[in-house]
């Protein structure tokens, strides 16, 4: 069953989304520390879950489209293996701005859920090894808990390995 959102302000595009396709989701929240190195690693230290259970959003330009590729926080993204999964040549990270732009989210809250303008979509497939992951909730300090098929499912995303 669909947990919603704590009152005070947490319900964010990625949690609306969850909610208007019904799928089960819990909402984890936490003081996030500016000082992070890490967000994503600080969500899993701060939540006490794994890292590989934590995915991180990322946005990449592949052939001059922008590209979401999603991984586990503990990894990196393979620029190479994400081009590849769309059919693309080249790939490098997106500029931050264009990022935020089009996501609607600010770096380090970047949800893969609700984006203002959907891209296509890569899950590691490593998130398929998991009954739930954590991904940005669409703000520093917010987290979703989902099913991984659930994830690949309302992002329209594919499943490919682009971790390492």
């Amino acid at each position: 069953m669909a947990k919603k959102p704590k009152k005070g302000g947490q319900g964010t595009p990625a949690t609306v989304a969850l909610e208007n396709a019904a799928v089960p989701f819990t909402v984890h929240a936490y003081e996030h520390d500016p000082a992070a190195a890490s967000y994503g690693g600080e969500a899993a230290e701060v939540l006490g879950v794994s890292a590989e259970r934590v995915f991180k959003t990322l946005v990449a330009d592949v052939d001059g489209a922008l590209v979401v590729g999603v991984v586990p926080v503990a990894g990196q993204l393979d620029l190479k293996a994400l081009a590849a999964a769309v059919g693309g040549k080249r790939a490098a990270m997106a500029d931050p701005a264009a990022a935020e732009r089009s996501s609607g989210y600010v770096r380090g809250g970047i949800s893969p859920l609700g984006q203002r303008r959907p891209l296509r979509t890569v899950v590691d497939d490593s998130a398929l090894g998991h009954a739930t992951v954590y991904v940005s909730a669409g703000r520093r300090g917010l987290e979703v808990e989902l099913a991984p098929a659930d994830l690949v499912t309302l992002t329209g995303a594919r499943t490919a390995p682009i971790g390492r």
